[in-house]
């Protein structure tokens, strides 16, 4: 646990100060309508919460693989607050997300994020499982999946997303 916060997964009540957290923390991008259609989702949300209320989050989106059973999911949005970043925090969020999602018997999990990061959890650039939209390519580096189990096979096909997910400027600057 990282000092004075606690990791627990999201309650509905947590959903207002979810939404007030990515404007503080990516005061440039307007994430807050993706966060909301996901409280409305399968997805599985993460928190950190102090003293002076939910600092972190962290969604986990069940997705399918085309022509495929296996179970996997697509990790973001993540925001941390600026008062509270470089500290774990996130890495903190994550991993408790990740066991989770092992624990469930999840497969994999797919990220479209910064490779010197999400690298540092596990995550490896993805060249077998195509995301919901071409990539340009510039980003075929940030496009990474990290395996929770011990699979015999590498994964292939094309992630599929559910409706939430389905915007072409989620996956493009």
């Amino acid at each position: 646990m990282i000092k004075n916060v606690e990791i627990r997964q999201a309650l509905p009540s947590d959903a207002p100060a979810i939404e007030a957290l990515y404007p503080e923390a990516f005061p440039d991008e307007d994430l807050v309508p993706l966060v909301r259609d996901l409280e409305g989702s399968a997805a599985i949300s993460f928190v950190g919460v102090a003293d002076n209320g939910l600092v972190a989050h962290a969604a986990f989106t069940p997705c399918s693989l085309t022509e495929r059973t296996d179970k996997v999911a697509l990790l973001g949005p993540v925001a941390v607050a600026p008062g509270r970043q470089r500290q774990g925090l996130g890495s903190a969020l994550l991993r408790a997300g990740l066991r989770h999602l092992q624990d469930a018997g999840t497969d994999s999990v797919y990220v479209l994020g910064n490779p010197g990061y999400y690298g540092l959890l596990g995550f490896k650039r993805d060249d077998d499982v195509m995301p919901p939209f071409p990539l340009l390519e510039g980003l075929r580096g940030a496009w990474q999946s990290l395996s929770l189990s011990e699979h015999k096979t590498q994964l292939r096909g094309q992630l599929t997303v559910p409706q939430a997910w389905r915007r072409p400027a989620l996956w493009t600057p």
